[in-house]
């Protein structure tokens, strides 16, 4: 006998822990991430290879070119997120995204190998991946209060994991058939679709009104002005706290993706086996996050809280430094990277954009577009010139494995803090932009 479809939302809904009329809704919020993160990280093993090419010494430039690319990049989404909708911040930043990639995609294919143009993309999908990747998160945090969101972002977040394993087996099938530029175009109608599914999900929280006064704001621009953002952080001890966390994280992700880019440097000369190992380290990652999501994360804050969420991968991370320490090698950093990302993927991003849904609308898009671009990479930044002065004056990787293990530490710190004050903020219900401190 066959099964209706309200039988199996119903299945679905038991399965995974959820209210059943969520399901749609956390099948397009799937799909928005599936699409998103296959385009990026069908080009992301591309951008590595490109920033391998002008040298292991020189990422530091790279990483302080994108800060500086950020910078630019917060006023213009500011002015965005000001002036139009509010449920159209992100299709006006998708589309302008999408058309940026296509006029790579026609100068690559003219000019494949111009070393400036492929400086300028690694700075590109550098800034583009954390800007466009906010976006997206600062939707579900508008959409969805505190309470629901630990029900449904880590499964909207396995979409995110099935589009990071879908991406690099896309790249490895199709690079050599359509080249850098062909996986660029490729990739601009991923990122439309993206945006279609979050324009879906608008309409079903209109359907499915939080109250009317929320589906009146939504039709409404934001207003303030294009800085206000960094008022709003310097101005909120709580969302100074998540700043800090995601420094912490950057810090720790910049140490271990120098070592990796010297270790693949040195054991894998050649290009083409290069982006080979990215693609499969990536598969593997993806692989592991996306199982976790799907049948872990929910029912660990459901059952442990948040506060598990935030601080398991930086413990682990201590160990991780500290084991790779001791033996410096690529097999020991392939395993530390792996662990680290997935569990970033599975636990800490979730986590981290539960803390969000506790604040104010504007806070939700414009705040946290300065967190996660511009303090991820002025991070990043930053830690790209200390680990470059530290392998300077150290003949020792284990140097900088062990100051890794330190601020990782702090890492777990900082998450246990900001999960009890999100507990706070949440049991109190604040989400006025005056009581936003």
């Amino acid at each position: 006998m066959a099964t209706s479809p309200g039988g199996i939302r119903h299945l679905v809904a038991r399965l995974f822990g959820i209210e059943a009329e969520e399901v749609p809704a956390v099948v397009a919020g799937m799909a928005m991430f599936l699409l998103l993160f296959a385009g990026y990280f069908m080009l992301r093993p591309v951008r590595e290879t490109m920033g391998i090419a002008g040298g292991v010494r020189n990422l530091q430039w790279l990483f302080t070119g994108t800060f500086i690319a950020t910078l630019v990049a917060i006023p213009l989404f500011g002015l965005v997120a000001s002036t139009v909708r509010r449920r159209r911040i992100l299709p006006w930043t998708y589309g302008f995204f999408a058309l940026n990639l296509l006029g790579f995609a026609a100068a690559i294919h003219a000019a494949p190998d111009n070393p400036w143009l492929a400086r300028a993309f690694y700075i590109w999908l550098s800034v583009f991946n954390l800007l466009a990747i906010s976006v997206a998160w600062s939707v579900l945090a508008d959409l969805f209060p505190a309470a629901q969101a630990k029900r449904v972002f880590a499964l909207m977040a396995a979409g995110a994991s099935a589009g990071g394993l879908l991406g690099p087996l896309l790249g490895l099938l199709l690079v050599e058939s359509l080249g850098h530029g062909g996986l660029m175009a490729l990739a601009t109608v991923f990122l439309l679709g993206s945006a279609g599914a979050a324009l879906w999900l608008q309409g079903w929280r209109d359907r499915h009104p939080l109250d009317e006064a929320e589906v009146l704001a939504r039709r409404a621009p934001l207003g303030g002005n294009p800085f206000q953002g960094i008022g709003t952080v310097l101005g909120s001890p709580y969302l100074l706290g998540i700043a800090t966390f995601v420094v912490l994280l950057a810090t720790v992700t910049t140490f271990l993706y120098f070592e990796q880019a010297r270790l693949v440097e040195l054991h894998f000369p050649d290009p083409t086996d290069q982006t080979r190992v990215f693609s499969l380290l990536d598969t593997v990652v993806q692989t592991i996050a996306i199982l976790t999501q799907l049948f872990l994360t929910g029912r660990i804050v459901r059952r442990l809280g948040l506060v598990v969420l935030l601080t398991t991968v930086p413990v682990v991370m201590v160990g991780g430094f500290l084991w790779l320490a001791m033996a410096p090698t690529f097999a020991v950093l392939a395993i530390v990277m792996v662990t680290r990302r997935a569990g970033e993927y599975a636990l800490a991003r979730p986590g981290r954009e539960m803390l969000f849904t506790v604040v104010a609308p504007s806070a939700k898009y414009k705040a946290k577009n300065v967190i996660d671009t511009a303090v991820y990479r002025g991070a990043d930044a930053v830690s790209g010139w200390v680990k470059a002065g530290i392998d300077a004056f150290a003949s020792s990787p284990a140097v900088v494995a062990v100051a890794g293990a330190g601020v990782a530490l702090a890492w777990a710190f900082t998450g246990a803090g900001l999960a009890r004050a999100q507990a706070r903020r949440e049991a109190s219900g604040a989400s006025s932009d005056n009581n936003a401190n």
